[in-house]
C-alpha cells in the first residue's frame, strides 16, 4: 500500500487513536450503571435490615445533633487533628442535621459514596447523577470513623499539617482538594461553625504534639496509597494510642500520664462516667 503526497500513511495512526478510544473509557471515573428496578430492590433490602434501628430514629435539632456527635467528633480530631468544629459542621450540613435519608437509612453522614475500595453494603440515591452508589454503615460511629479514614488520602495530606483548631484553612482545603464542588462550600462551613459556636470544641496542641501527629498520620496517608481502606472503628485505632487499665489505674492519673484532661480521655473514649475496669483499653492519643 502507498500513501500520497497529501495523506502521509502513518503505520500508529490508528493504534494512537484505539489507545486514546480505551484511555477515555477506562480513565474515566466509574458511573453506576444499576437498574432501577436492582437499585430499589437493594435499597428495600437495606430498610428491612435497618427496620428496628429506623423506626426508633429520632429527629434530631441543629442542637441535640451537635450534643450527641461532638464527642465523637472530638474524639476524631485528637487521633488525626480534624477539627472537630469541621467534623460536626460537615456532619451538620450533608446529614441534613441528622434527619436526611441516607443518614437515618444508611447510617451516613458525610455523604461518602462508594470507591473502588469499599466491599461494604450500598445505598443508591439520585445525587450529581442518576442513582448514585453511597455507603451503608451499621452506626453513626462507623460513620464519622469512615470520614476520618477518607480524608487520609494523598490529596487531602497537606490539611493534616494545619493546626487542629485551625477550621478556616480546613474548610478551603477541602474544597480545594475536591471534597465539594460546590464553591461556596467553605463559606458553608464556616457559617455553620460560626453560627453555632463548634470552634468551642476544636483545642490547640503544642508544637511537639502537632510534629507527633503529623508524623503519625502522614505516615498513614503514605500506606494508604494505592491500598484499600480500612473501614471498622476499632481496627482504625492506631495501636500504639491505646492503653490497657491496671490495678490502681483512675481517669485522672492516666489522663495526666497521656498529657489529657479526664474531659479529653472521656470524650476519646465516649464515657458518659468516670467508671472504668482492669483491662478496659481506653483511646490516649493526644
Amino acid at each position: 500500500m502507498t500513501a500520497s503526497k497529501s495523506q502521509p500513511y502513518l503505520p500508529g495512526r490508528w493504534a494512537l487513536a484505539l489507545l486514546l478510544l480505551w484511555c477515555l473509557q477506562a480513565c474515566t471515573p466509574h458511573r453506576n450503571t444499576i437498574s432501577n428496578g436492582d437499585a430499589r430492590r437493594n435499597n428495600a433490602r437495606i430498610q428491612k435490615q435497618n427496620r428496628d434501628a429506623i423506626s426508633s430514629y429520632p429527629t434530631y435539632s441543629v442542637q441535640q445533633y451537635i450534643d450527641r456527635f461532638k464527642p465523637i467528633a472530638v474524639q476524631e480530631m485528637n487521633l488525626y487533628g480534624i477539627p472537630a468544629s469541621i467534623t460536626l459542621a460537615q456532619g451538620l450540613f450533608e446529614s441534613g442535621n441528622g434527619n436526611g435519608e441516607l443518614a437515618r437509612v444508611a447510617n451516613n453522614h458525610f455523604g461518602i459514596k462508594c470507591t473502588s475500595d469499599w466491599n461494604g453494603k450500598n445505598y443508591f440515591k439520585d445525587d450529581d447523577a442518576h442513582n448514585e452508589c453511597f455507603r451503608v454503615y451499621d452506626h453513626p460511629e462507623d460513620s464519622f470513623r469512615d470520614h476520618s479514614e477518607f480524608l487520609k488520602r494523598k490529596r487531602y495530606a497537606k490539611l493534616f499539617e494545619l493546626d487542629k483548631n485551625d477550621y478556616v484553612g480546613w474548610a478551603h482545603g477541602l474544597k480545594d482538594a475536591g471534597y465539594a464542588t460546590n464553591p461556596k462550600y467553605p463559606d458553608l462551613l464556616i457559617g455553620i461553625i460560626q453560627r453555632y459556636h463548634l470552634d468551642q470544641y476544636d483545642r490547640s496542641e503544642s508544637d511537639i504534639q502537632k510534629i507527633k501527629r503529623e508524623d503519625r498520620v502522614l505516615a498513614q496517608i503514605n500506606q494508604n496509597i494505592g491500598q484499600a481502606t480500612k473501614d471498622s472503628l476499632t481496627r482504625s485505632t492506631p495501636g500504639n494510642n491505646l492503653y490497657t487499665v491496671k490495678t490502681g489505674d483512675t481517669l485522672f492519673n492516666i489522663s495526666k500520664r497521656f498529657g489529657l484532661s479526664v474531659d479529653e480521655l472521656k470524650a476519646l473514649n465516649n464515657m458518659a462516667d468516670n467508671n472504668i475496669k482492669i483491662g478496659q483499653q481506653l483511646v490516649v492519643a493526644k
